[in-house]
């Protein structure tokens, strides 16, 4: 199987190559016009954690990194052109994704891969299911897509609400999954700090979660992200699947049924006899997925940002925030999400 990495990047001509610099020339200049976060956040303290948020951008409401997300995020929104057998993975940032990427890459290849033989076992989930934004149109030249065969299975932490009118109507697949917004905080927390670099990083707890309650974080605010999908599910459950990463790991099998089924590739009754069901949630379990070398060892470069894979792998665990957040901080976000979220159907509380 080639992937979709190695088919869209071939070789352009000079014309091209200059035609696609004109094109990222223009969303660089107008990301400089947009909104800098800080103008909305207090002064920070001197961690590379803490830096890393002074430097967000707003777009129609959300924030994002300007040099490696938002540039991307704004060449999809123009170029991405949609197939209606598209199957598109969407989160807010660590909420589960590198997991989710690889279930549903899984299910999606057994019958040629099965699992022996998959790609999962020699590359990272993120690179078997490229996000729009950083793998594809963040790299400052058009990827070529009409070439990847279908279902083609992407990614992104795009919110809905930015989706251009020519993808709603395209009769896509949407897999959404969420978190407990406040496991959803720690394990982004980790994670930024794990890729710039902080030796100690504690310091910058109390700075990274007032911004986080301003919503002025990667694809933030949380709320917003998840009721776009969620009113999206709502007006069109056949085609955006809403799941929640606590089910996900309460009850693997129920779950893994029914994404197949969404993708229209269930699992048959033989199947389900000869385990692959099983053999799927193994390969793809956060302790597998650690322990490869791949995951262990290899690295993701983007632009200036050089960190190892095991970055996307930490604990994984339900109720981990416990050993991070005061009661007062957990109360603090509890409340804002059930403002934010109040009568729309949808709590993270019960």
């Amino acid at each position: 199987m080639e992937f979709p990495l190695t088919i869209c990047f071939k070789a352009k001509n000079r014309e091209e190559e200059e035609q696609d610099e004109r094109i990222y020339k223009t969303y660089e200049q107008l990301i400089l016009t947009l909104p800098d976060s800080t103008k909305y956040l207090p002064p920070f303290s001197s961690s590379s954690m803490t830096k890393f948020h002074q430097h967000l951008r707003c777009y129609h409401g959300f924030w994002f990194r300007p040099e490696f997300v938002l540039l991307g995020a704004m060449a999809a929104q123009d170029h991405f052109v949609p197939r209606s057998s598209d199957i598109l993975i969407c989160t807010p940032p660590k909420v589960g994704t590198t997991w989710l990427k690889a279930l549903a890459f899984a299910t999606l290849n057994r019958n040629d891969q099965p699992c022996r033989q998959s790609l999962l076992l020699s590359h990272n989930p993120h690179i078997c299911v490229p996000s729009l934004e950083y793998n594809l149109y963040g790299e400052r030249r058009l990827p070529e897509l009409t070439a990847v065969p279908s279902p083609r299975l992407l990614s992104t932490h795009i919110p809905y609400q930015l989706f251009p009118s020519s993808w709603v109507s395209s009769g896509f697949k949407i897999v959404y999954l969420c978190r407990n917004p406040k496991d959803t905080f720690v394990s982004y927390w980790h994670f930024i700090n794990k890729i710039t670099g902080e030796e100690s990083y504690h310091d910058s707890l109390d700075d990274v979660f007032n911004s986080f309650l301003k919503g002025v974080h990667l694809a933030g605010p949380l709320w917003d992200h998840v009721l776009g999908y969620w009113n999206a599910s709502l007006v069109n459950p056949h085609n955006v699947l809403f799941m929640r990463y606590e089910e996900l790991k309460s009850d693997p099998f129920v779950r893994l049924r029914r994404l197949a089924e969404f993708m229209q590739c269930p699992f048959s009754e033989e199947e389900e006899r000869q385990g692959v069901l099983e053999k799927i949630l193994d390969m793809c379990s956060l302790e597998s997925m650690r322990n490869l070398d791949v995951n262990k060892n290899g690295h993701t470069i983007k632009h200036s940002f050089k960190f190892k894979n095991d970055a996307f792998f930490r604990k994984g665990k339900v109720g981990d925030w416990v050993n991070f957040l005061t009661p007062e901080m957990a109360e603090r976000l509890d409340q804002l999400m059930e403002q934010k979220l109040h009568n729309c159907g949808l709590s993270f509380n019960d």
